[in-house]
């Protein structure tokens, strides 16, 4: 991982994980169906919202910060990891993006642990919270499609 010692150095690089996760939704869009892969293009999209939100407080913006914690259901806990080569079925997809939304999660809460700064600290949590918003909205997907009975 690179030095992340100032605040521009930690925008950087979430900018660039934001760009990345945009990147891969745009993929997985093309990897699935074409009549749930626009679902996923609506991810990449706010993926870059989230990015022009980083560049924006680079810029000199405040950013809001989120007062309450968003729900997990845990489903990304105890689903097997899947191979994301070739066609992905729906469930398979849901998946892919529950781990994703997961990582970035947990990535953004790290980066506000060593944030020295609050202003910092807060935006990473609140990129956390709506990084965690992202899964729990997949959870959601997940469980109404293949859970139906619950």
């Amino acid at each position: 991982m690179q030095e992340l010692e100032t605040i521009d150095a930690v925008l950087d690089f979430a900018i660039g994980e934001e760009e990345a996760a945009a990147k891969f939704y745009t993929n997985l869009a093309a990897e699935c169906d074409p009549s749930v892969g626009q679902v996923f293009e609506g991810f990449a999209k706010e993926e870059l919202g989230h990015k022009e939100k980083l560049l924006q407080v680079k810029a000199g913006k405040q950013f809001k910060t989120v007062k309450r914690k968003v729900a997990d259901l845990k489903l990304a806990d105890y689903l097997p990891n899947v191979k994301t080569t070739g066609k992905l079925s729906y469930q398979d997809a849901l998946v892919v993006a529950m781990k994703k939304e997961k990582a970035a999660y947990r990535l953004y809460t790290i980066l506000a642990e060593i944030a020295m700064d609050e202003n910092l600290r807060n935006l990473m949590l609140a990129l956390a919270q709506e990084e965690a918003k992202h899964k729990l909205r997949f959870e959601i997907e997940y469980d109404d499609k293949f859970f139906p009975e619950n």
